[in-house]
């Protein structure tokens, strides 16, 4: 890890597109405003203008700990530049109405509905991953909040294997939150970034 945030301009990398801006852009990927993160930091996600340099909660020690290594992961598979990440699902809607949803961008690839390993309940968040990119990248910019079965839905990329360092949120990191819950982090599409109060 860097001293600081690393943080990149639109456009593409190596064929591919960097997925988080540093500031709003026009171009390939739109964001409202703010600042992205490009490579993970616990501590420093935990803090709204990502200057932080101590954990300020319990989970960001437990983030900052964590060892996560997606290739350990035999659910994780595909594409990771054509996998969208989809939240904030109402716990009824089924795999079926997701893949019928995302259809309309493109031919879904893949769709994995996260489901709890012991009641088989959905936890409330996917994966849908796309036969190209173009595809991905038109449901990234037009699916955000779309309501799908009563619930407002947040789409972004899939982070685990594009993101240096990443640590999900069950480990105490992520991005997103509710202010309600104590533990926001920041450096997303939801809650990006925002100035320093005192520069």
């Amino acid at each position: 890890m860097t001293s600081g945030i690393r943080l990149e301009d639109g456009g593409r990398a190596e064929g591919r597109p960097r997925l988080e801006t540093s500031r709003p852009s026009t171009g390939r990927w739109p964001e409202r405003r703010g600042w992205f993160a490009v490579e993970y930091d616990p501590v420093r996600i935990g803090s709204i203008d990502g200057t932080d340099t101590t954990p300020h909660d319990k989970a960001l020690v437990r983030a900052q700990r964590a060892r996560f290594d997606p290739a350990r992961d035999p659910q994780i598979q595909g594409d990771p530049y054509a996998t969208l990440f989809v939240a904030r699902l109402h716990f009824d809607t089924t795999a079926e109405t997701l893949t019928s949803f995302f259809a309309t961008y493109g031919p879904v690839r893949r769709l994995r509905l996260v489901r709890d390993k012991t009641t088989q309940k959905s936890k409330g968040y996917a994966f849908v991953e796309f036969e190209r990119e173009r595809d991905f990248e038109r449901a990234y910019q037009h699916a955000h909040r779309q309501v799908i079965d009563g619930a407002t839905i947040l789409v972004d990329f899939e982070r685990s294997r594009v993101m240096e360092g990443w640590k999900p949120r069950r480990l105490g990191g992520g991005l997103g939150g509710r202010k309600e819950s104590g533990q926001l982090r920041f450096g997303g599409r939801e809650r990006p970034f925002k100035p320093p109060l005192a520069q």
